[in-house]
């Protein structure tokens, strides 16, 4: 199987949003409400907020390629020297199950000097849980964040070490 990660710039945005709406929409209807998913979809994937992760933010994108394919993308940035953290990291769920993930968070450890590398995952979201785990992360505490409009996001925060 021949996963890329591709570099996605501010050209992309459109693309990044497209994907996010349409993974978002297959994936977690299960497990926050539709209002929820709107919500954050608009929060985080609209083309000014979009723009400020890539430029501001310091944010690097990357498409989750197989063949010609976008399948998803990755967004990540670095905290201190050798840590990083996983902002995003979505892939279509028509392929999920097929080692695609795993394929993807291989070739970002290829292309970012990490040691250890943190994310946040709702601890309602059993499937990605268990990837994480598959991939050697573990759950390091609970966290909540307040995002507004009454939302809050119930997470764990995961750590992978080298």
């Amino acid at each position: 199987m021949q996963i890329k990660l591709i570099p996605a710039s501010e050209g992309d945005i459109s693309t990044i949003s497209d994907l996010a709406k349409v993974i978002w929409n297959q994936y977690y209807p299960e497990i926050i409400s539709q209002e929820q998913i709107d919500y954050m979809l608009e929060k985080m994937y609209n083309a000014e907020s979009l723009k400020e992760q890539l430029t501001k933010k310091g944010h690097l994108f990357y498409f989750i390629r197989y063949d010609t394919h976008n399948l998803g993308f990755i967004s990540v940035h670095r905290e201190s020297e050798y840590n990083w953290f996983i902002n995003k990291f979505y892939l279509d769920q028509r392929q999920a199950h097929k080692g695609m993930g795993t394929a993807a968070f291989d070739e970002l450890l290829k292309i970012i000097p990490a040691e250890k590398i943190s994310l946040t995952v709702n601890r309602q979201n059993y499937k990605s849980i268990n990837f994480y785990f598959k991939n050697g992360f573990k759950i390091d505490r609970v966290a909540d964040f307040d995002i507004g409009n009454g939302f809050v996001m119930n997470d764990f925060v995961m750590v992978w070490v080298r």
